[in-house]
């Protein structure tokens, strides 16, 4: 995974739950392809024609909010979210999300600084969110180099098969 991404910029508010993310009735597909023809459709209708990978979202207080579903940010990943800046995370989203190898950094003040349509640049290593168009940037904790690896390797799943991949292969009795 690289440190730094720089993507086009989609805005949320607050407490956007993951039934606005990806509604309940579409909890029976598993299909990636399928899933992220819906992500956003209620709290951004445009979003599953106009997004492009490499896009970030940024957003308020609390996304993910509401059940723990893995949908939510499966079907961010599924449509190519490069990663999701908030104010404040529900836990088990943010979790969801790292362990879905999908960058989510929560940095207080980033909803303020970004319009729809501006340029997000972040290190994460470094720290930091910056609005290209006006400079303006915040700061956050450094991704641990522990949570870079999950990411760098696609996620927890991929992260376990890895590392069994790797294990040498026990003689048969």
């Amino acid at each position: 995974m690289r440190d730094a991404i720089e993507g086009r910029v989609w805005t949320l508010g607050e407490d956007v739950d993951t039934d606005q993310i990806i509604s309940g009735k579409y909890l029976t597909i598993i299909d990636p392809e399928e899933l992220k023809k819906h992500v956003l459709e209620i709290a951004l209708p445009e979003f599953a024609e106009a997004a492009r990978p490499g896009d970030i979202l940024i957003a308020g207080i609390n996304l993910g909010c509401g059940s723990s579903r893995e949908h939510a940010p499966a079907a961010l990943k599924a449509i190519g979210v490069a990663a999701i800046v908030a104010d404040s995370f529900a836990r088990i989203f943010y979790r969801n999300s790292i362990n879905l190898g999908l960058p989510a950094i929560e940095a207080q003040g980033v909803r303020q600084l970004f319009e729809a349509g501006d340029t997000a640049r972040i290190s994460l290593s470094g720290g930091t969110v910056t609005n290209v168009r006006t400079g303006r940037s915040v700061t956050f904790p450094p991704i641990p180099a522990h949570l870079l690896e999950l990411l760098e390797v696609g996620g927890l799943v991929e992260k376990v098969r890895a590392e069994l991949a790797a294990r040498p292969s026990a003689a048969p009795a």
